[in-house]
Order: C-alpha cells, then sequence, then structure tokens
C-alpha cells in the first residue's frame, strides 16, 4: 500500500498501531531439527543413507553480537514456530509504521503545518511580562 494523502498516511498509521497491540507471545529466532548419529557400530544411525537420531530442535538467534542456542521439547516445536511467526509479523509492522511515520512526517513539513503552528505558538502572546526586580533582603 502506498498512501500519498495526508489523510491516507494518519489512517494507515493508525491501523498499524493498532495491529501492534494485537499480537500474542513472540521471540525471535531461527529454529533447526538436527539430526545426528550416536556412533555406535550397530545402531541404525550408523547404516548408510540414515538420517540418524532425532530430530532434536534447537532455537538460535543473536544477543549482544553473540549466539545463543536453546534447546526446544518436540512437543513445543509448533508453539515455538507461531511465536517466531509472530515476531517476523511485529518487525514487518514496526518497521512499516516507521516508513509511515516518515513519510507523514516529511508531508506534513511539506504542507507547511509545522512551520505554521511554530509561528502561532511564537506569536501567541503579544504582551511581553515585566520583569520581576530582584530584591535583596537588608538585614534590620
Amino acid at each position: 500500500m502506498s498512501p500519498n494523502t495526508l489523510q491516507d498516511l494518519e489512517r494507515r498509521q493508525a491501523e498499524l498501531r493498532a495491529s501492534l497491540s494485537q499480537g500474542t507471545d513472540m521471540r525471535p529466532g531461527s529454529l533447526v531439527g538436527r539430526y545426528r548419529s550416536c556412533g555406535k557400530p550397530t545402531c541404525h544411525c550408523a547404516q548408510e543413507g540414515s538420517r540418524g537420531h532425532g530430530p532434536s530442535w534447537s532455537l538460535t538467534h543473536a544477543v549482544a553480537g553473540k549466539t545463543v542456542t536453546k534447546v526446544i521439547p518436540a512437543n513445543a516445536v509448533e508453539t515455538t514456530r507461531a511465536q517466531i511467526a509472530e515476531y517476523r509479523r511485529f518487525r514487518a509492522i514496526a518497521r512499516e509504521l516507521v516508513e509511515v511515520s516518515e513519510r507523514l512526517c516529511d508531508a506534513r513539513l511539506a504542507q507547511g503545518s509545522v512551520a505554521s503552528q511554530e509561528a502561532a505558538k511564537k506569536g501567541a502572546s503579544k504582551r511581553h511580562s515585566p520583569r520581576k526586580s530582584s530584591r535583596k533582603s537588608t538585614p534590620s
């Protein structure tokens, strides 16, 4: 959607703000299922073409520049996928909200409403308040 008028931008900004408040649990990262072999020569995982044991699920994401991995139980995989999807939805909405807000700010500047509001604030009161003299206490 590419709203161009001030009203369209304001309407889209309100829609995006409302969408942000409708979220559920979220978490960043990538969910990975891994298969591994146990190393026992008689196990099925040692056979050629076997996928191995698994999957064992882990969630990875960066925290302060370091990769953090968390093991996810198999019964929580679908919930974790939904949380990751919600996080991605949140990020997309937040990104669009910033873009729309920036366009809205630019549109208001172009329209001159910001400049006229500032001028109205500055010129609103023509009356100057009298200066108060500084009284110094005198010893009695």
